[in-house]
C-alpha cells in the first residue's frame, strides 16, 4: 500500500488523523479476531488482504459512503474469508521416510547410554525428568532433600549427566552410521 493510500483509508476512518490510527488498529484487530474465530491459519495475513482491498477501492466509494466505516471492512473480510474457503489447502509435507527409523535408532542408543550411567547417576536423571508439570518440581524438590543438596546443585548434576548422555548418543548415533 502506498503513503498516499494509506493518508486516504486514515481519512476515510475520522478526519482527526490520531483517531483515525486508533481506529484503523481497533479495526486491524476486530479482522484478526473474525479470522481466527472462523479457523483461519493465517488471520493477519487476511486482515491485511482486506485492509489492502478497501484502501484500493477509497477512491471510488469515499465520497458516496456513509456509516460506519468499519462495516465496509468487515464486509470486504466477508468476501476475503469465502475466497480463503475455496482455495484449497495446502497439504503438510509428508514425513521423511526415515523419521521413525533414525527415532528408534536414537532411543536405541539413549537405552545403551542410559546403561553406562552409574546406578546412582541413572537413577538421578530419571527421577529429575520423571515427572510432568506441577509434580516435576515436587518431585525435584524431595529428590534434592533426599540427597542433601539444594535445588541449583541437583540443576547442575542433572545438567552434567544429561550433557554425557547427550555426548554419547551422538557418539553412538555416528558410530551406526559408519
Amino acid at each position: 500500500m502506498t503513503q498516499e493510500a494509506f493518508d486516504r483509508l486514515l481519512a476515510f476512518l475520522d478526519l482527526d488523523r490520531d483517531r483515525a490510527g486508533a481506529r484503523y488498529e481497533e479495526i486491524r484487530s476486530q479482522l484478526i479476531k473474525i479470522f481466527m474465530c472462523r479457523g483461519c491459519a493465517v488471520p493477519e495475513e487476511l486482515a491485511d488482504e482486506t485492509i489492502n482491498r478497501v484502501a484500493r477501492r477509497l477512491q471510488e466509494i469515499s465520497s458516496a459512503y456513509e456509516g460506519d466505516p468499519a462495516l465496509y471492512f468487515y464486509g470486504v473480510a466477508q468476501m476475503v474469508h469465502l475466497e480463503y474457503v475455496r482455495r484449497k489447502p495446502v497439504p503438510l509435507p509428508p514425513p521423511p521416510p526415515n523419521a521413525t527409523e533414525e527415532a528408534e535408532l536414537k532411543y536405541e542408543c539413549l537405552e545403551k547410554c542410559m546403561e553406562s550411567l552409574s546406578d546412582a547417576n541413572r537413577e538421578l536423571i530419571l527421577a529429575y525428568y520423571g515427572e510432568d508439570n506441577h509434580a516435576k518440581i515436587d518431585r525435584r524438590k524431595e529428590l534434592a532433600e533426599r540427597l542433601g543438596i539444594g535445588a541449583n546443585a541437583l540443576w547442575i548434576r542433572a545438567h552434567r549427566i544429561r550433557e554425557r548422555l547427550r555426548e554419547c548418543v551422538s557418539r553412538c548415533l555416528k558410530n551406526r552410521q559408519q
